[in-house]
């Protein structure tokens, strides 16, 4: 058993949150533990034997709230000082970018390494005060809340070479794509001029649910129409996903086959194929399987995923060979897997899916942070930067998919979560969301994800707040299509990055209008 003591405000803390929290063993994969806290004290038992770390919500200063690590630390009777452990894991998340990154190599980054070593040292009176756990809790404190603001400077540092780079050179080595996710019921004129004016591709949602709300009766209408929008105004079109058994994706008849996993498959291999053979002039990108390792409510096993993803792929590949292929990943944190052990973690099936030789062209992943539910609390930009670092490994492209944070903290009646879910107990990134710092985050996630030479494309999730959208809040314009701080930032960066060196890529003049049905 794992124990740890929790300090606030020099004395034992009253309260602990364990909401998002779980334990996690090597390669940072999670484990299933019972987690308990009282008197000041978190107890996590384990079901499986070595070291292990927590993650949990944590309030560190004025960096803000996150879902923040320990390392991970063997068993001991005495419990370790948690406020020390958080501390000690950002030091050395601290330790290893600084290599990765090569900060040591460049000579205008000399404050920042000197920062760091002031931080260190303060982690380190730290550990020499372990014999007053209240004192070494207030320094842990103090280091771990610079060294996450400071985690963050180098993320935004790093990005801003390589961008810098990029910019440089122009042409082609701006090729990022920026776009939206629109809603199949929105189409009108207003939501049509601010795609128009701001984005290179339009995201077009193909829920089974929604195409075939009964069996055998199809609905099209919606899609049709975004697709001949996007064909009339040289719009790139990503489309799907085609398979995915996120409960709001699925129809309801579907469960019928709960049990026989032959007449699924079949159901699913007519699904996409008839599907992708009425847009397959139109569509440029297909998200054709999408957190097939986060949902699994059809109790599949391991191998039938893999199946599925494989004929799924290749039967798109086939119909469709001039457009690409993308594995859609979701909650990439993996924390879901703590609680549900039937799925997979991400990148563990992003893995399996490269190794097994599944002929699929790029990843996409999905980072939409403000909702206090398993995948969406809120991490800081140095986790982000350190995550998407790790599908350099796939020798793939990478697409952001969907990203989004809220810009109000008050209930939302119009999200996916019915308007139970308030978007501060989700954590905080520095202070409680507003629409500048939805912006400000914009800008620097952004930064972050297009200075990652393998990140082709960045799609934000919502256009706006209009009801069926995600994230609390989540949109780049109010319900009503006003622009928010955060949608008029994104024409800005969008702006910068090109440099007065042209406009963004135009899509190939390509058959927009589907098919009759």
């Amino acid at each position: 058993m794992l124990r740890f003591d929790v300090y606030r405000d020099g004395e034992s803390a009253k309260d602990v949150d364990l909401s998002g929290a779980y334990l996690f063993g090597q390669d940072g994969i999670p484990l299933r533990a019972d987690l308990a806290a009282a008197h000041g004290q978190i107890s996590c038992i384990k079901r499986v034997p070595g070291a292990s770390g927590l993650s949990l919500l944590w309030l560190a200063g004025e960096a803000g709230r996150f879902l923040l690590p320990t390392c991970r630390l063997p068993e001991r009777d005495e419990p370790y000082n948690l406020n020390v452990e958080l501390a000690r894991a950002q030091m050395m998340k601290l330790a290893q970018k600084r290599e990765d990154w090569g900060l040591f190599d460049y000579a205008d980054a000399a404050a920042l390494n000197k920062e760091c070593d002031t931080v260190r040292a303060k982690f380190t009176e730290a550990l020499k005060a372990a014999d007053d756990p209240v004192a070494a809790a207030a320094l842990a404190d103090e280091a771990l809340a610079t060294g996450l603001i400071l985690g963050e400077q180098i993320a935004l540092y790093h990005a801003e070479i390589f961008i810098n780079r990029r910019r440089s050179v122009g042409g082609a080595a701006l090729r990022t794509a920026f776009g939206c996710t629109t809603l199949l019921d929105g189409i009108h004129e207003a939501v049509q001029e601010r795609l128009r004016e701001t984005f290179d591709f339009i995201a077009v949602p193909t829920p089974w649910k929604h195409i075939e709300p009964k069996e055998q009766l199809y609905e099209h209408s919606h899609i049709d129409a975004w697709v001949t929008w996007a064909g009339k105004n040289r719009k790139f079109v990503h489309a799907g996903p085609l398979l995915s058994f996120e409960p709001s994706q699925m129809p309801d008849w579907m469960y019928l086959w709960e049990h026989d996993y032959e007449a699924l498959r079949d159901m699913v291999y007519d699904h996409v194929q008839r599907t992708v053979k009425r847009y397959e002039r139109a569509v440029h990108y297909w998200k054709v399987v999408s957190g097939l390792h986060a949902f699994n409510n059809f109790n599949l096993t391991f191998e039938q995923l893999m199946e599925l993803t494989r004929m799924t792929c290749q039967l798109v590949k086939k119909i469709a060979p001039r457009s690409q292929v993308i594995v859609e990943l979701v909650m990439p944190w993996s924390e879901y897997y703590a609680r549900n052990q039937k799925c997979i973690p991400p990148l563990l099936y992003a893995d399996m899916a490269v190794q097994s030789g599944i002929k699929f062209d790029a990843f996409g992943v999905q980072v939409c942070l403000g909702a206090p539910v398993d995948g969406y609390y809120v991490r800081d930009l140095m986790q982000i930067s350190a995550m998407l670092d790790e599908f350099l490994a796939f020798a793939k492209p990478l697409h952001v998919t969907a990203c989004q944070v809220p810009s109000d903290i008050a209930a939302d009646t119009g999200d996916a979560w019915s308007g139970e879910i308030e978007a501060h107990r989700a954590g905080q990134w520095h202070v409680p969301w507003s629409q500048r710092l939805q912006a400000e985050w914009l800008q620097g996630f952004f930064r972050v994800a297009i200075s990652k030479p393998f990140v082709e494309s960045v799609c934000w999730r919502d256009l706006s707040d209009s009801p069926g959208h995600f994230i609390p809040h989540g949109g780049l314009c109010t319900e009503s299509l006003e622009p928010k701080l955060a949608y008029k930032e994104l024409r800005n960066f969008k702006a910068w990055l090109l440099g007065g060196r042209g406009s963004a890529p135009s899509p190939p003049r390509r058959q927009a209008e589907p098919p009759p049905p």
